[in-house]
């Protein structure tokens, strides 16, 4: 189906041509922009509601400043659609998160537009600082702006760049976009102050009272705009004891305005444009605006899928009764089961209780599991203390956010030895979100921690008993459940639980002259290959490793006793991970033997769906099977590695 984009729009492939039009038609833009945003997305996919609210502000910015010499970044990315779409990828925006398409964040390799990578949160106040004190350093009049959400706000990177921006005297503007929401609605203190600024009447119709009568003043030698910010920072004073908080960090605050009035938002960036120094533009805006169903549900329609945009239904995949669960979703029941059990269980996570499912046991335990906000160190750290105090604390984060909270996990989790149960959802290849999410270095970066346990369940049953062993009296140490984006395999799921040896995996079936070493759910590609060999008359041996620290010494005894030729499979990078354990035992140990490491290559692997990611690092069941082929072939019997 052709999409087509509005008269005005089509005309747009450049900020330049933006500029060429009057500010009345500013308004139709943003109205062909947002109906463009919608028929793409709901026909090929996405993100959805967090671009939707920031239509006007994209037309407002490209419009006034000149990008991209002024240097434009996006937090986190989710709002970038109409960015990308006025920045000359208007014609490609339906490849957006496709394999070889269009990345579904900014990225600097697509785009001069796009001046910062993004993808997780809270870094866009950093980059434009930098930006800003380079131009400074290099005499450029160029401008720096950080477009981030108030969810982003919270974490505490935004607040270090702050603090370091009011003393940097540096050119940069900080537009909070304040929409009470980042995927789930936004937790603590912070959110209760912006509302209390965006919605306190009282501040607002005396603000607005005293700027129109100023304009009536004769502003000059006895009415100054310095005059003027004082007199303001009066009025919110009186109105709100906590309404300093941006002053006081020294950046000038602006606003709150409303981020749907494009007409408003051209005139203040225009004047914020010549005022120098740190400042702050707090605008309120709606997730999901101009689509009423979106604006409804923010969290359902932060990423819809596939969905009429007219009746608004969602696409949604045919669930049978032989449909196996997400890995998510059994981690989210189980939570509960458990911690019926046991009194002592907590859950922890950062912002993501929908995506990992925790919000199964905050709806029926909300004293017992926390949204501590986008702030991965805290939820790490508090999980700690928690768990000095006895409690059995399941921190739930997804694998590429916990690399943001690796100190804590060295120094308040592991060097105190203390039993927090780490759950890494969207561990290995997480699909269309690409490199900024994929979960690719866990194992490595966890592997070289002493009193680490780590392991992967080969399904739905198994987690379920990793987690209920990880949660026992008889665990003395930080254990790691990494586990993948997405279905299981199992549909049978719900069995009774049961204790699993730490460090100890499974033979699932013998073989002939070579065998399969799985760690995780590979293990059911291993399966596949291994049925697709045996019509060729290869018969691998297959072996689930379970835990890859400690590592199962006595069956990998057994496998070098009896194989010589073997092929690791892992959804985590080669470098370090599961199969490179099995180096350094074959090594340790003096054995002789042809490895194969399957698993995430050396290098960045970009955005697509997950079995279009899997055939192309080759660990799919046809990668499994072409090793094993390649190995079978060659008669020679090497100590080395072939890395996959």
């Amino acid at each position: 189906m052709e999409i087509l984009a509005g008269p005005l729009l089509q005309a747009i492939d450049s900020p330049d041509d933006l500029k060429k039009l009057n500010r009345d038609q500013l308004h139709q833009v943003c109205d062909e922009l947002r109906q463009y945003i919608i028929d793409v997305v709901s026909v090929h996919g996405g993100h959805f509601a967090a671009s939707l609210g920031v239509v006007e502000l994209s037309v407002a910015l490209h419009y006034i400043y000149n990008t991209p010499y002024d240097q434009l970044v996006w937090d986190v990315g989710h709002q970038a659609y109409g960015h990308k779409i006025l920045t000359g990828r208007r014609d490609s925006f339906i490849t957006n998160r496709k394999y070889n398409g269009l990345s579904g964040f900014p990225k600097r390799s697509e785009s001069p537009y796009d001046t910062f990578g993004v993808g997780h949160s809270s870094t866009s106040i950093s980059a434009a600082l930098g930006m800003a004190m380079a131009a400074k350093y290099k005499g450029e009049n160029r401008k720096s702006i950080a477009v981030i959400g108030d969810g982003s706000m919270t974490a505490g990177m935004a607040f270090e760049a702050m603090n370091h921006a009011g003393v940097a005297d540096s050119d940069v503007l900080i537009i909070l976009n304040d929409n009470c929401m980042s995927i789930d609605p936004n937790v603590g203190a912070l959110k209760e102050y912006l509302t209390d600024i965006s919605t306190s009447p009282t501040y607002n119709k005396m603000r607005d009272e005293v700027w129109n009568l100023m304009g009536k003043l004769p502003v000059g030698k006895t009415f100054s705009r310095e005059m003027a910010s004082k007199l303001e920072a009066n009025i919110k004073g009186v109105v709100s004891k906590s309404s300093n908080l941006f002053e006081a960090l020294n950046l000038r605050y602006f606003g709150p305005i409303d981020g749907h009035n494009i007409t408003k938002l051209v005139e203040t960036l225009k004047d914020l444009k010549n005022i120098p120094g740190p400042k702050l533009l707090h605008i309120v805006t709606v997730k999901g605006k101009g689509y009423a169903l979106a604006e409804k549900d923010q969290t359902k329609w932060h990423a819809p899928g596939l969905f009429d945009k007219v009746t608004g239904e969602i696409v949604k995949k045919k669930i049978s009764a032989t449909q196996p669960p997400k890995y998510q979703d059994v981690f989210g029941h189980t939570m509960i089961e458990l911690a019926e059990k046991n009194l002592s269980i907590m859950g922890v996570t950062p912002a993501m209780p929908s995506g990992s499912s925790l919000k199964f046991m905050m709806e029926k335990m909300p004293n017992r599991a926390f949204d501590v906000g986008i702030c991965e160190q805290h939820a790490v750290t508090v999980s700690a203390g928690l768990a000095t105090q006895g409690m059995r604390v399941f921190c739930n984060i997804y694998s590429s956010f916990m690399q943001r909270a690796y100190d804590q996990v060295v120094h308040d989790v592991a060097i105190q030895k203390l039993p927090v149960v780490f759950c890494l959802d969207r561990a290995g290849l997480v699909g269309e979100d690409g490199p900024t999410h994929h979960g690719c270095y866990d194992i490595p970066f966890m592997r070289c921690i002493p009193n680490m346990v780590i392991s992967a369940p080969m399904n739905e049953e198994e987690l379920r008993n990793l987690m209920y062993t990880a949660q026992l009296e008889s665990n003395k140490h930080p254990f790691v459940i990494r586990y993948p984006r997405g279905e299981g395999v199992l549909t049978n799921w719900r069995t009774a639980f049961k204790e699993l040896s730490i460090g100890k995996g499974r033979k699932l079936k013998d073989g002939n002259g070579i065998a399969i070493l799985s760690f995780g759910h590979p293990g059911n590609f291993a399966q596949a290959a291994i049925r697709e060999l045996r019509t060729e008359g290869i018969d691998p041996a297959h072996y689930d490793l379970r835990f890859v620290k400690p590592i199962d010494e006595d069956l990998l005894h057994e496998v070098f006793a009896k194989y010589n030729k073997i092929v690791t499979v892992e959804d985590g990078t080669v470098v370090g991970g599961f199969g490179s354990a099995v180096l350094e035992f074959m090594n340790q140990h003096q054995y002789k033997a042809s490895i194969e490491i399957l698993g995430i290559p050396d290098r960045l692997v970009e955005h697509g769906s997950p079995a279009e990611l899997h055939r192309e690092c080759a660990y799919d069941a046809q990668g499994i099977a072409a090793a094993v082929r390649m190995l079978m072939k060659d008669n020679t019997v090497v100590s080395t590695s072939v890395i996959g």
